[in-house]
């Protein structure tokens, strides 16, 4: 199975560039699954439902998100029938939404995709998010309900990060950690056979501040006081994410690789498909 992960859209240059260049990717890799993480689609701060539903027309199979997921209001009406729409499995039992669901890829397979939190420098009040995955791989378990297993890790350290993917090593296809807005250069299979990466990195304009325009979060830093809001930078984006090679047999990862497409970082593509 050939999967592609993309990680956070950042404001209309991210989703843009995601609209854009997903189709053509699609085609041109011959994907058969697709997820992207959409919690700062809409102007930096959470995803409303038309940018949920253009991310699904665009060629998205599932759409995550993380600690920014309910940021626009109205994502708390459209989160419980949007059958593609992920937000945090850890959250408190009662929120809008879910966690985790199962979907079918254009190859056939069942794809268990999962999102989940971290709660080192995030929130330590959520659920404990190595338990959570431990009772979804449990309901879904590779080999049996599930042909392929997909984790987007939500989280701020790499090494809660790390330990999650290893927790999960040849119990899961793929585990990617989302929220950082930088691709990490770690990118590999793990012993077991998980393929794994600590950051997708974000598809967003990258002569900015984790996808926001520079200008405000400097003058943060520098004189501690604010003087307006953040915004998204609005020059042109570069998306971001993994590709892996998921067999069909094991449903382990084959081979894996960053993708990173657009004008600022060095372009990136697989060389297997």
């Amino acid at each position: 199975m050939r999967f592609l992960f993309l990680g956070d859209m950042v404001g209309k240059s991210g989703r843009t560039a995601v609209f854009q260049k997903l189709p053509g990717l699609i085609s041109g890799l011959k994907l058969d699954f697709v997820v992207v993480n959409g919690e700062n689609a809409a102007s930096g701060f959470g995803i409303t439902e038309k940018i949920y539903n253009e991310t699904l027309e665009a060629g998205a199979n599932v759409v995550t998100t993380g600690n920014h997921a309910f940021d626009q209001k109205e994502t708390l009406t459209f989160a419980d029938h949007a059958d593609r729409f992920l937000r945090p499995a850890n959250f408190p039992k009662g929120t809008a939404g879910k966690g985790s669901g199962v979907y079918i890829a254009k190859n056939g397979a069942r794809v268990l995709v999962a999102n989940v939190m971290g709660r080192v420098f995030m929130h330590p009040d959520l659920d404990d998010p190595f338990e959570a995955a431990e009772r979804i791989v449990g309901e879904c378990p590779l080999g049996e309900q599930a042909d392929a297993v997909i984790f987007d890790f939500h989280a701020e350290a790499t090494s809660e990060k790390q330990c999650f993917g290893h927790f999960l090593d040849g119990r899961a296809s793929v585990v990617v950690g989302t929220h950082t807005h930088v691709p990490t250069a770690d990118y590999q299979i793990f012993s077991g056979g998980t393929a794994f990466m600590s950051d997708a990195g974000m598809c967003g304009d990258y002569d900015s501040s984790l996808g926001m325009d520079k200008e405000e979060p400097l003058n943060r830093f520098v004189t501690k006081i604010s003087r307006g809001r953040y915004e998204p930078a609005s020059g042109p984006a570069t998306i971001c994410g993994l590709a892996v090679e998921i067999s069909d047999r094991t449903g382990l990862a084959e081979k894996v690789s960053a993708l990173r497409l657009g004008p600022r970082l060095e372009e990136c593509l697989p060389d297997f498909w």
